[in-house]
């Protein structure tokens, strides 16, 4: 076989395999709403999960384990993100990397026990969906009764793409 031959196709597998390790993000249609529909993570892409990350102490006078100690939801929801974050950067990777996020939120007992979702949401666009970082992972955010610290409102977990 010709060298130039070998050359060529060696290249055009390269350009194949360069293209196949990138991840897509498929948007919402019609809509602002900062997750994606779905993504995409092809073969060759090492996926790295994170366990559960939970907000740190935002008022160190409060009652210890009470949600007045760890803040209203969007405290706990920058905080959280922002353990998250810096566990990425401690990986090599960033939020821009994330492709799944699974939110869990408790009542919070200033709101009736009602789920506080736009303070989530509040605190969550400070990491996604802005000019700054347009990489929107799939999400789900559910209810739940409790967590392992009564003074939580918020945990989540991600995974992200290395590509």
């Amino acid at each position: 076989m010709p060298r130039a031959l070998i050359f060529a196709m060696a290249a055009l597998l390269l350009a194949g395999a360069t293209q196949a390790a990138e991840v897509i993000r498929h948007k919402i249609p019609n809509s602002d709403f900062p997750i994606a529909r779905a993504v995409e993570v092809p073969a060759g892409v090492t996926m790295v999960h994170l366990s559960g990350a939970g907000p740190a102490v935002a008022d160190a006078a409060a009652t210890p384990n009470s949600v007045a100690s760890f803040g209203n939801t969007r405290v706990q929801t920058v905080s959280t993100l922002k353990a998250i974050e810096a566990q990425l950067v401690a990986l090599k990777l960033g939020m821009k990397d994330v492709v799944r996020m699974q939110v869990f939120l408790v009542g919070d007992p200033a709101m009736n026990g009602a789920m506080d979702f736009d303070g989530f949401m509040d605190g969550y666009r400070q990491f996604f969906g802005s000019a700054a970082q347009p990489n929107l992972p799939v999400r789900s955010t559910v209810k739940v009764a409790g967590l392992v610290n009564p003074g939580w409102l918020v945990e989540i977990e991600v995974s992200a793409a290395r590509p």
